[in-house]
């Protein structure tokens, strides 16, 4: 079955509460040759967590944001299939291995995690909405998964994508680029679980951000066809 090297690439910033679950869960995926962390200049002991671990770490001087991190290791990596993973998926990493299978058995050229309902309210649905419609508008394709972040792509796939912004919005530019580029897509249920936000006043900021970041891809995303 297996076609060649699968690299899982991990985007961290001030994951110390949750790292080093996310990479153990993640190692019991023998499909996975190597784990390479992007340490997105956390100010916590995200990095010496992992290096501890004796694994791969690619360590920025300063935050940049998970596209930039992303695009850093895309760089610096060797891979035939790769795998993206969110630091905070603690002991449900290993779900990731349901997304691996059907890119390596040609199902589709990237799998896409479809998470269950979360287990608090969140927001109204807004940012959702936006990165959904966004990614209708620019391809005419109806996908759930827009904002997901566990993500296994064949290496032709990464190389077609020519635009990925350094912050909010890698998911939904990622996902654009995949489908103009006539590549298929597979939304895969998982039972993973990861860390979710409420409705306090931080929260309402970070996702304030995350709209119009998303908001801003959409738009240069006309510009880049």
């Amino acid at each position: 079955m297996k076609k060649g090297k699968i690299v899982a690439i991990i985007p961290a910033y001030n994951e110390e509460d949750r790292i080093k679950e996310t990479i153990e869960d993640l190692k019991k995926v023998d499909l996975i040759d190597n784990i390479v962390v992007i340490d997105d200049g956390s100010t916590d002991s995200t990095s010496s967590i992992v290096e501890n671990m004796g694994i791969d770490l690619i360590k920025l001087n300063k935050n940049r944001g998970k596209g930039f991190a992303i695009k850093e290791a895309v760089k610096r990596v060797d891979y035939d299939y790769l795998v993206l993973a969110d630091g905070d998926l603690g002991k449900t990493s290993n779900e990731i291995e349901k997304l691996i299978y059907p890119v390596l058995n040609n199902e589709a050229d990237v799998a896409i995690a479809k998470f269950p309902r979360p287990l608090k309210k969140g927001g109204f649905g807004f940012v959702k909405r936006l990165a959904k419609r966004g990614v209708y508008i620019h391809t005419g394709k109806k996908i759930d998964t827009t904002l997901s972040g566990q993500r296994v792509y064949k290496r032709e796939v990464v190389q077609k994508i020519n635009y990925i912004p350094d912050r909010f919005g890698v998911e939904i530019a990622m996902t654009v680029a995949t489908l103009r580029e006539g590549y298929s897509i597979k939304e895969v249920d998982v039972n993973m679980r990861h860390r979710e936000t409420g409705r306090d006043f931080k929260d309402f900021i970070h996702r304030g951000k995350q709209f119009f970041d998303i908001l801003k891809t959409i738009i240069i995303l006309f510009f880049r066809r």
